[in-house]
């Protein structure tokens, strides 16, 4: 093997890993990737076919030499301990301006430290969000860069190239200095629980209240992809309603475990709402629900201790439309959440986002994309210091068709015990952003009588206590 020749190189050789650099190699660059597991190494050199494009090693010191300089080398490794581990191991090997990318799920604050770390070392680091899974890894991701503009314009080429395509764009662009990438990453993921959160909710409705077997469940999912609620998870819902079991009879949908896991990126964009003070209830929720999923024994308990009554149940077509609707509703609101904290961010942080530019890289790849991005795109486009989706024209001439059907399923779930806490906190999100009065000044009185922590008057400027007893 001639040394220097591979144009990018790739650690941790994992199913994406191994995906995405298979993806690199289709596009005509040279790549070379590195894991410790020999196996893995084998089956991505086996998978290429010709080691003259894509090759591999469980030597580090083979990986390095086989990169073009500056090297440029990406990282699919587990976020936390093990990126530290693996830069260690590889700054012994590198020369200057050799640039090192973190393509996994890292939390934003250590990818600030990384960055700082290794600028005294000479070395460039950025972190860059991957989103497609699997699948998009192979065939075009959606990918999420910030960091070194310059050190970024070395992999451009390369990124572009692999990306997903819409209309001919490649579902990539520079984000902003520092943790932008990975920031992005971050709300897109708490965006995507909320979202997955909201289509689980609309399965049960449709289950309880109307009754549909998983073949209605899989032509009513199949027909809303159609329309406004065009998106990957209402696509592979759909497909997955009709997926037979392999085991036994019947769908495999309903042989799967109500305990739904995650990996900490929703609970992150959740935490770091609250830090920067921007409310994103849909996606606070959808994390608090994956953790009351896991309390399986504990509700079987409380299930046979307070039990549940009859199921009023709704005409199936009537149900489907209403559903439609809501469901689109509190879809706006999740987007209109997630682009509201990536709004604070940018200017608490200095990454100086276009939250246009996020929108048009999400519309294909992603676990996100969705019809509802063209529209979202255009809006920022002429505006991008909109402060919130709810505020523009195209959305609330939407929100209005919608926000009735809303409120007539929030009711009727609240009346028959069906736990639908998506779309209860997004139509109390949207009830509390658009309400002129909130009950708040009682909560400052009530501050300022227990601790004196003084309140604002509606008639006079200024700071005031009062001795309320």
């Amino acid at each position: 093997m001639e040394n220097n020749t591979y144009d990018f190189g790739l650690i941790g050789l994992g199913v994406m890993g191994r995906n995405f650099i298979l993806n690199v190699a289709d596009h005509n660059y040279k790549a070379f990737g590195y894991d410790l597991d020999p196996e893995k190494v084998n089956a991505l050199i086996k998978e290429g076919g010709n080691q003259e494009k894509v090759s591999a090693s469980v030597e580090i010191t083979t990986f390095i030499s086989a990169l073009s300089l500056p090297r440029k080398i990406m990282l699919l490794v587990p976020a936390g301990k093990a990126v530290d581990a693996v830069i260690e191991s590889l700054l012994p090997h590198l020369s200057k301006d050799d640039i090192i990318i973190d393509g996994g799920n890292s939390f934003f604050t250590d990818t600030d430290r990384r960055e700082t770390y290794l600028q005294s070392k000479g070395i460039y680091f950025f972190g860059a969000g991957v989103s497609g899974g699997a699948e998009g890894a192979r065939n075009g991701p959606s990918i999420m860069p910030g960091g070194s503009r310059m050190a970024y314009k070395e992999v451009q080429p390369i990124f572009e190239a692999v990306a997903a395509k819409f209309n001919n764009e490649p579902c990539v662009a520079y984000l902003g200095p520092k943790s932008a990438g990975n920031y992005v990453k971050m709300v897109h993921n708490g965006i995507e629980y909320g979202l997955m959160q909201l289509t689980a909710e609309f399965y049960d409705l449709l289950k309880k209240g109307g009754q549909l077997n998983n073949n209605e469940l899989h032509q009513v999912f199949t027909e809303w992809n159609k329309g406004d609620l065009q998106s990957f998870l209402v696509e592979i819902s759909a497909q997955i309603f009709e997926k037979k079991d392999p085991l036994g009879h019947g769908q495999l949908v309903d042989k799967i475990l109500d305990k739904a896991k995650q990996k900490g990126t929703g609970k992150w964009t959740s935490q770091n709402a609250m830090d920067i003070g921007i409310p994103v209830p849909t996606i606070d929720i959808a994390v608090s629900m994956r953790e009351i999923s896991s309390l399986k024994e504990e509700r079987m308990l409380a299930s046979k201790k307070y039990g549940r009554g009859k199921t009023d149940l709704i005409e199936k077509e009537k149900l489907i439309t209403k559903a439609g609707k809501a469901l689109y509703f509190a879809f706006i609101i999740t987007y209109a959440q997630g682009m509201h904290q990536l709004r604070a961010a940018s200017n608490e942080y200095g990454y100086a986002l276009s939250l246009s530019g996020i929108a048009k890289i999400w519309r294909a790849g992603c676990i996100i994309r969705a019809a509802l991005l063209e529209d979202i795109a255009r809006v920022f486009e002429e505006d991008n210091e909109l402060a919130n989706l709810l505020l523009a024209p195209t959305f609330s001439e939407k929100i209005l068709e919608s926000v009735g059907a809303a409120r007539e399923l929030v009711t009727y779930a609240a009346h028959n015990g069906i736990p639908m806490p998506g779309l209860f906190n997004s139509l109390s999100y949207f009830d509390a952003y658009t309400s002129e009065q909130l009950p708040l000044n009682l909560i400052q009185a009530q501050r300022d009588y227990f601790g004196s922590h003084t309140y604002e008057r509606t008639d006079k400027e200024g700071i005031f206590h009062t001795d309320w007893s």
